[in-house]
């Protein structure tokens, strides 16, 4: 009987106020696959409040559900209205804070980050995006709202960044020089 390799599940979440997307990956090996993915509708609350202790409640129901080793998240990103930026902020958070209430250590991705690992292109749409998750993890169905493969490309990014054989060498540099020397071809 040979040795299984380890299996490791990722819960991805685009946080939001009005839609929280998620996406559940689970790695056999090498291979990702998909687990699950959704939303959770925040837009019939009115109370800002009870949109965060329903995000956290439902991060929690997921964490319970799936048992990840780990949540990757989308990092907010900066736009014109500050305010926008700043629920964001605490939903990101509330998401966060209910992973660590449950020692699960917490990976934060910027969007243009996420969009690069999954299409190759860190301006690609959302459709682009929903499309080759499609691709990459054999699903046919498309979700009712974007959020929910956007939960997942997050997911799927983590697997893409903790696996050397899916993001080029593996290789880890302590500082700028080392990179410098290992990768003269690189340069221009």
């Amino acid at each position: 009987m040979s040795a299984e390799k380890k299996e490791r599940v990722i819960l991805g979440i685009d946080p939001g106020t009005a839609v929280m997307g998620y996406g559940v990956v689970c790695e056999k090996g090498s291979k990702p696959a998909l687990e699950s993915l959704g939303i959770v509708k925040l837009d019939h609350l009115e109370d800002h409040f009870l949109k965060l202790k329903l995000i956290f409640e439902k991060t929690v129901s997921l964490i319970d559900a799936y048992q990840p080793d780990v949540l990757a998240i989308e990092a907010p990103f900066y736009g014109k209205n500050i305010q926008v930026l700043l629920k964001l902020g605490r939903a990101q958070g509330i998401a966060m804070a209910a992973a660590l209430s449950r020692s699960i250590p917490v990976f934060e991705y910027a969007p243009r980050k996420i969009k690069q690992s999954i299409t190759g292109n860190g301006n690609a749409t959302k459709e682009q995006v929903a499309a080759m998750l499609q691709r990459l993890l054999n699903f046919k169905e498309t979700p009712e709202f974007l959020d929910a493969t956007d939960g997942l490309a997050v997911a799927l990014c983590h697997a893409f960044q903790r696996n050397p054989a899916s993001s080029g060498t593996g290789k880890s540099y302590s500082g700028w020089a080392g990179f410098v020397k290992d990768n003269k071809s690189r340069l221009r």
